[in-house]
């Protein structure tokens, strides 16, 4: 999309449904230059920031009338299936869309998520420190057996496409990687995403997020966060979307920061400007720390959650400004400003979840919390009610001179809310001295 002025207020239009969007919308709505605020199709949680569409935001015909309809000046994409089925080159490409800006990258850029193969690709080519890897087929299934062989376990497989952040196993012997490397590949485990299946070594460190904000030439960098995937304590049990979030991470000092930005950050926004890949957004850096070195287990192009529920509340910035400088190409005549404090954010969520689980459940207290901001994930408005509506369901976020008062106070609010068969992790932070 070229360089574009745009309007001094707007109407903005923010797709997803999530405890991400929740925390957008919270952050947009602090901005002197919002008119007005919808969110597609959005949670009982977003309706208090915003006006929810109840539409489909993949159905792009849909979002092109809604658009014009809503006289919209500016999109915002949440989620990455939009962006990786193009919505931004559909807005680009349209004549009645073009005037409009999407902040996201275009479907070509957004192969950095949208294929690991892809990803490990650009790594390779631009220098970007990252493990050793192989990508196997169907076809090459038993060079992909042999090539596991060569490396020691646990092993990390990855499906190549788009699996709702599920595609990812790592088993401990090398027999059951060969077991499921067949169930990826003949199997099709993952669908179509696991018609390719990248095998990794299995790097040692503590994991992290960085952020990046970028209008294709320059960029911003973020709060980074920790976040932490398994449903139970210790990190034990099975891998989830995310139980919660910390922000700052006390091992990311200025030392680690300027390595990831000078190894990772700049090679990659420059590898982008090389390959001509227009993308103005967000990008994820999923980062492991090997010994004080950083490198990339997988990029996102889009913010993660639940990091955004910490990395929003740190950022003092006018984050509509922002979205505006990255439209208009300016994002170096701008500054952005972080606070210094700690975020802490808690996931509660529904009972059984990541299996099965029950959507429905009424959920009471919200009115009683003080010194927290309660974002919404999987929740709906029901008969005046609210109710539960996914795995995840709230995102109760505290923000504190100290780690160990933010998640103090997180959990302490959570104490105040209550529906049927509620879990929530009783450790977020605690590995980092909370």
């Amino acid at each position: 999309m070229p360089t574009a002025k745009i309007n001094d207020t707007m109407n903005v239009l923010l797709l997803g449904s999530g405890g991400r969007e929740n925390a957008i919308a919270w952050k947009l709505t602090q901005s002197p230059l919002l008119t007005k605020l919808y969110i597609a199709p959005g949670n009982a949680g977003t309706a208090n920031y915003g006006t929810n569409l109840a539409i489909d935001i993949l159905d792009f015909e849909l979002l092109k009338k809604t658009a014009l309809e809503k006289g919209i000046n500016m999109v915002i994409v949440g989620p990455e299936e939009p962006l990786v089925k193009g919505v931004y080159d559909y807005f680009k490409a349209d004549k009645e869309l073009s005037s409009i800006p999407v902040i996201g990258p275009s479907a070509k850029a957004a192969a950095l998520e949208g294929s690991k193969d892809f990803a490990k690709k650009f790594m390779a080519k631009y220098n970007i420190p990252t493990a050793k890897y192989n990508t196997f087929t169907k076809e090459t299934i038993n060079e992909g057996v042999a090539f596991l062989r060569t490396l020691r376990p646990p092993h990390v497989l990855k499906a190549d496409g788009l699996a709702a952040g599920k595609g990812v196993v790592i088993p401990l012997t090398t027999t059951g990687a060969e077991n499921e490397l067949k169930e990826m590949l003949q199997g099709e485990k993952f669908g179509a995403a696991s018609k390719k299946v990248l095998i990794e070594e299995f790097l040692i460190g503590v994991e992290l997020s960085v952020f990046a904000l970028t209008d294709g030439k320059s960029f911003h960098i973020l709060p980074e966060a920790k976040d932490y995937k398994r449903i139970g304590e210790n990190d034990t049990g099975l891998n989830t979307g995310g139980m919660g979030a910390i922000s700052p991470v006390p091992f990311a000092d200025s030392a680690f920061m300027e390595k990831v930005k000078q190894q990772i950050i700049i090679p990659t926004i420059e590898g982008l400007k090389a390959e001509k890949l227009d993308y103005k957004g967000f990008i994820f850096f999923g980062l492991i720390n090997c010994q004080g070195n950083p490198k990339v287990i997988e990029y996102n192009v889009r913010m993660g959650d639940p990091e955004t529920e910490v990395v929003m509340p740190r950022i003092k910035s006018d984050l509509l400004a922002l979205f505006k400088a990255v439209v208009e190409q300016s994002l170096d005549k701008t500054t952005i400003e972080i606070d210094n404090r700690h975020a802490a954010t808690v996931m509660m969520v529904a009972g059984g979840y990541p299996e099965a689980y029950d959507k429905g459940k009424t959920i009471t207290g919200l009115d009683n919390i003080k010194d927290s901001t309660v974002f919404h994930a999987g929740t709906k408005i029901d008969a005046e009610k609210i109710v539960t509506n996914g795995g995840r369901v709230l995102a109760v976020t505290s923000i504190k001179p100290t780690l160990t008062e933010a998640v103090a106070t997180s959990y302490e609010n959570i104490g105040k809310i209550n529906y049927e068969k509620k879990y929530y992790r009783k450790d977020i932070g605690k590995d980092v001295g909370a």
